[in-house]
Parts: C-alpha cells; structure tokens; sequence
C-alpha cells in the first residue's frame, strides 16, 4: 500500500488534534499526558509507516555454449589398488536364544476296565457262651380267700 506525501501529513495534523482533544476533554494529569501522548503519537506513526520500494531484480545472463573442442591427449594408466585385508574368525560364541513356548496339553485318557465282583466271605465263627443272669426277687405271698385259675391258651 502507498500513501502519497500530502496524505500522509493530512492524517499526521488529524491525528495530532484528537489526541489534544483527548487530552483536554477527559483532563489527564499532567504526569500521564506526556507518557500518554508518547504511546498515542508512537502507535500512530508506526500505522502510517512508508513503505519501501525496490526495486526488481535484473534478468539472469544466459550462457549460450559454442563449438565443442578438440579432444584431449588419452591420459595414463591408473596404479592397481592395493588387495582388502583378511577377514577375522569370531572366537565368541552368539548369545543363547529364547526359551521356546510351552507345547499344548495332552487329551484325556480312557476309563480302565471295570473289576470283577468278590466272591462271598466265609462264616465267622460261633460266639462265646453268654454269663447266667441274676435270681429274680421272690414273689409276693397271695392274698387269702382267692383262688387264681390260670386257663392256657389253645
């Protein structure tokens, strides 16, 4: 953007009189006016800065080639290079693999064959004579005058 010379101080006086305005109208102390009218006349000038021109670079040379020359003499023979050393034995063994995983479970096994039923116990043997019992109390003597039949069962 270009700002030509005349505008450019039309807007410098316009700036220049609202800042007084400013000033006079909200009545700034005297030790924030100057630091205000600063910073106001700083940011005012920095949006009014003239931009630089300049100017557009020169076309490059274009260097067109000519004939080609005569060719030059065969050069000598190259040296032989020397022969690569021999390689080492490596005396260290790699390191250890990993452990492998561990192998699936095996399957179930079959039931055994059911055993035969035992034969029967022989007889024990006969028990041990048991001991006499106690003598039972005497009975009671009868009542007088009657007479007890006892009639057996047929």
């Amino acid at each position: 953007m270009t700002v030509n010379v005349a505008a450019r101080k039309k807007l410098h006086a316009q700036f220049h009189r609202q800042v007084r305005f400013y000033l006079i109208t909200y009545k700034v102390p005297m030790k924030y006016s100057l630091l205000l009218a600063a910073l106001i006349a700083t940011l005012g000038l920095a949006a009014c800065e003239k931009t630089s021109v300049t100017p557009p670079a020169a076309a490059p040379v274009v260097v067109v080639p000519g004939p080609a020359g005569p060719s030059g003499a065969t050069g000598a023979t190259g040296s032989t290079g020397s022969t690569g050393s021999t390689g080492t034995t490596v005396a260290v063994p790699g390191a250890t693999g990993a452990t492998g995983a561990t192998g699936a479970t095996g399957s179930a096994g079959y039931d055994g064959a059911k055993g035969s039923t035992g034969s029967t116990g022989a007889t024990g043997a006969s028990g041990a004579t048991g001991y006499d019992g106690a003598k039972g109390d005497t009975g009671a003597d009868g009542k007088k005058g009657d007479t007890l039949i006892v009639v057996p069962a047929k």
